[in-house]
């Protein structure tokens, strides 16, 4: 369908080689992106290959998005990559870090916020010039559930989850008069690398599925339709969003 057919736009992909980041990255390449893929582990450069050898546009780049200098620069070797700009931004890139609130240490905090929640602001801001000239642009963020509630022993998850929600309504306040779409995804309960000790623990997996109406975890693919969705021209007139990506827990 051509509402949501991305064929010749350009897409910077942060925090590629995560479970959510690299589905993402696979729904935009299928609906016809070309993309930079960007993400702290090294395996980002294997995963550009064989998309590559699928016969995909895609490049990788390894950037240690907790160094702001690092992140200017990738989004200059990303626009030089793409043709001199990009249309889509997804920031997927998020790490956890697990302690008691009493005895989380600075170092963590310091991490989760730098990685989870400033890396998305400055990429954001490093592309939105670009989107501006061009009066068009669509800005992702992954946030989470924990948006809404506080978790347990996740405080700096939580926070930089909920700040990532209010960054992306003034974004898209400052921003949607040029054009520029930017919206969240708000995961749930995923059955991805990063609640590796959730699922490992028989009782909280099991309250989980409890609660969630669709009586399961989510998979990294069910992040895909939704991507597309906001990466495409079916969604523009929706900014300021936070979708949530749960299996209806939420709304319990």
């Amino acid at each position: 369908m051509t509402l949501f057919n991305l064929t010749g736009l350009r897409a910077l992909v942060v925090g590629a080689s995560g479970d959510l980041g690299a589905a993402m990255l696979e729904g935009l390449l299928e609906a016809g992106a070309r993309s930079v893929a960007v993400d702290i582990a090294p395996g980002v450069m294997d995963l550009a290959s064989q998309w590559r050898a699928a016969g995909r546009e895609v490049h990788g780049l390894q950037v240690d998005i907790r160094d702001r200098d690092a992140i200017k620069a990738s989004v200059c070797n990303a626009k030089e990559l793409l043709g001199g700009a990009v249309d889509i931004l997804v920031n997927a890139a998020g790490i956890q870090r697990r302690a008691s609130s009493e005895l989380f240490s600075e170092q963590d905090w310091d991490d989760v916020l730098a990685v989870n929640l400033t890396a998305a602001f400055l990429y954001s801001q490093q592309v939105a010039p670009g989107m501006i000239a061009q009066r068009h642009g669509k800005i992702i963020h992954v946030s989470s559930i924990m948006s809404q509630f506080g978790g347990i022993t996740i405080p700096a998850y939580a926070a930089s989850k909920g700040g990532l929600v209010q960054l992306t309504k003034a974004l898209s306040n400052d921003w949607a008069a040029h054009g520029i779409c930017v919206n969240a995804i708000a995961p749930g309960y995923m059955d991805t690398q990063l609640n590796t000790e959730l699922i490992a623990d028989e009782k909280r997996r099991a309250e989980v599925l409890l609660r969630t109406p669709a009586r399961r975890w989510g998979v990294p693919a069910d992040i895909k339709g939704v991507t597309v969705f906001l990466a495409s021209s079916a969604s523009d007139f929706v900014t300021g969003a936070v979708i949530p990506l749960d299996g209806g827990y939420s709304a319990r």
